[in-house]
């Protein structure tokens, strides 16, 4: 397989791409090109997709916030198919299928080339199983006034939608070497933003329910409707936890605490410059090593399995679950779909929801939880480990970039095999530490829930997201004020 990509590298590189600046960026111009993409990506999020029928399913309903897309819009598969790339890439990687020397800067080029193409292979393949199996319908009232063929509109949803996904991967290509961050990190910050806001001050009431869709528009009908006696009842109290939101309030300010505690929690390894006498520095590495990035690729596999599962019970095929709406009730796709509320595994919640769901037995309701978690913390683990190995966050890589940077640890020998031996001491068990970790936040905060129903992995994605941000931010800032500092970060 490196082979292959090997020689498809001269082929690949030739898919136009955004070139890269040839020398510093301004501070100014970065912020610019990073909020001109964020409002174009809020713009395309409003374009909604011609052609496409109001009775279409969003079988990425769950993972929407995740995915950074917005339904019924051209960028409905938001960043899923970037995603999707980087996870089966990573799992060949680590399966040894392929076997590139990463630290190697052509094997690099020639991993990072394909994985691009294998980007816009994604869109393609995400896009086109919608649209055939039935979820993403043509309006057939649109093709009768245009007298044109229910397929030619079936098409035309299909372009629209290879189109966004494209346009997602140039944005994210603008910010990645234009702006501040990376654009992927950008789309979902934005996206877990404003279903936030949403989700607590959306006064819509939504079809067949009663209650505002925002926590604070239902707090106020509560008020309206409801005596005092009745809301400091037990089942008043119950509730205003459940209904009324406040457990998903709390939830959500607590993950977010917690995430910004252990984004702090670090090892600070003293440094100094071997060349300049007196400059001291500190190479941190995070309990959170890896990000709570991986956790994108544990969703996202999960999301594309029970894709599948659903696109073949379109078909007439239940060997592998039944489906009710775009949620599985049975079969081994329940038991591999995410944990997203109490509603998922509380017993009386669960069979609240209908009569196919009050069919699930209690056994299969908990077991159905066991198994989540132990995909989140198994995965987070995995992906964590893979996500290093792929990304240049290793020992041996690190070792070698502080070597090259003029930097020493103060009694160690200026060598990278012993920089690389201090460090093996640190990175391995904090990278499966962080992966589990995140996986037990996500499980924690996915089971109480969350405001605007985001999702546990996408609040710790959007707080991550946001807490490096600010450091990026902080960082571009310094380095402007201090050119030498450029030079030292291999900047420049």
């Amino acid at each position: 397989m490196d082979s292959l990509i090997r020689a498809l590298k001269p082929y690949i590189e030739r898919i136009p791409s955004v070139e890269r600046p040839k020398g510093h960026v301004h501070f100014r111009q970065k912020f610019m090109w990073t909020s001109a993409i964020l409002i174009l990506y809020f713009v395309l999020c409003n374009v909604p997709v011609f052609g496409l029928s109001p009775e279409s399913i969003d079988i990425f309903e769950a993972y929407r916030a995740l995915f950074a897309g917005a339904s019924g819009s051209i960028l409905a598969l938001g960043i899923g198919p970037i995603v999707t790339a980087s996870i089966i890439l990573q799992l060949m990687v680590g399966a040894g299928i392929i076997r590139l020397d990463l630290t190697n800067p052509d094997d690099r080029a020639a991993y990072q080339e394909f994985q691009r193409f294998l980007v816009f292979v994604m869109i393609a393949v995400e896009a086109f199983p919608q649209i055939a199996a039935g979820f993403l319908l043509p309006d057939s009232n649109l093709a009768q006034k245009l007298g044109v063929p229910l397929e030619l509109i079936s098409f035309l949803i299909f372009i629209q939608l290879f189109i966004g996904g494209v346009m997602i991967v140039y944005m994210d290509e603008v910010v990645s070497k234009w702006g501040i961050g990376s654009g992927v990190s950008l789309f979902i910050l934005a996206g877990v933003s404003q279903a936030i806001v949403i989700g607590l001050f959306n006064w819509i009431t939504p079809p067949n329910s009663a209650l505002p869709a925002g926590i604070i528009p239902r707090w106020i009908y509560f008020a309206q409707h409801y005596p005092i006696e009745v809301l400091l009842s037990g089942n008043g109290i119950m509730m205003l936890l459940l209904e009324g939101g406040i457990i998903a309030l709390i939830t959500t300010a607590v993950i977010i605490l917690l995430v910004v505690f252990f984004e702090g929690t670090r090892v600070e390894i003293p440094m100094a410059h071997a060349m300049v006498r007196g400059a001291r520095a500190s190479f941190p590495i995070k309990l959170i090593y890896a990000s709570v990035l991986p956790m994108i690729f544990v969703r996202a596999l999960q999301a594309n399995v029970v894709m599948l599962g659903q696109t073949l019970y379109s078909r007439g095929i239940t060997i592998f679950g039944e489906f009710v709406g775009n949620r599985p009730v049975s079969g081994i796709m329940y038991f591999l779909s995410p944990i997203n509320s109490p509603y998922d595994w509380v017993p009386e919640l669960v069979r609240s929801r209908g009569a196919a769901f009050a069919a699930i037995p209690e056994w299969a309701i908990y077991l159905h939880l066991l198994i989540d978690a132990t995909i989140l913390v198994g995965g987070g683990i995995l992906f964590a480990i893979f996500w290093v190995q792929t990304t240049g966050m290793d020992a041996k890589t690190v070792a070698s970039q502080i070597s090259r940077s003029g930097m020493i640890i103060p009694g160690y020998r200026k060598s990278p095999a012993a920089l690389e031996r201090l460090l093996e001491r640190y990175i391995p068990k904090v990278t499966i530490i962080g992966g589990a970790l995140i996986g037990i936040l996500t499980l924690i905060s996915n089971m109480l829930g969350t405001i605007g129903n985001v999702g546990g992995t996408s609040l710790l994605l959007a707080v991550s997201i946001a807490y490096r941000f600010y450091q990026d931010l902080a960082r571009e800032q310094l380095t402007e004020m201090h050119p030498l500092l450029r030079k030292m970060l291999g900047e420049e």
